[in-house]
């Protein structure tokens, strides 16, 4: 399967199976996926992921989706910068999601991180997705 924007597929499939009710999902593995997930366990949106490697094949995540009294923890979750369209955010402009109750994920030269310590260390970044 030729996927044009991994990152993306991985954010529908979790919004999907939340919508489904879903206690996990699967996931094809890749180093920047694995990056936002440790992003979304720090926050605390999922409870946490599992790499499977196979041989000869790419390995997959099994993504552990989190509820709070039966209701998803992830109300929304949206992709932003996108492969036709980058979206590129520095310290000054960086977006603050929902007053503060959401957060974005960036892609920095310091690595992949959420808005809060984006800020904390002074860099911009690629706004990959934001969620609340």
């Amino acid at each position: 399967m030729n996927l044009n924007d991994p990152l993306g597929d991985m954010l529908t499939r979790i919004r999907n199976a939340q919508m489904r009710g879903k206690s996990s999902v699967i996931s094809p593995s890749s180093k920047l996926r694995r990056w936002v997930l440790d992003v979304l366990k720090d926050e605390g949106y999922i409870r946490g992921y599992s790499e499977k490697q196979f041989i000869g094949t790419m390995g997959e995540l099994e993504i552990e989706l989190k509820y709070h009294e039966g209701r998803p923890v992830i109300q929304e979750i949206q992709r932003v910068s996108k492969p036709g369209r980058r979206v590129y955010s520095s310290v000054k402009t960086m977006p603050v999601v929902q007053n503060g109750l959401g957060i974005s994920i960036l892609s920095t030269p310091k690595g992949v991180m959420s808005d809060t310590a984006a800020r904390e260390n002074n860099v911009g970044g690629e706004v990959l997705c934001r969620i609340f």
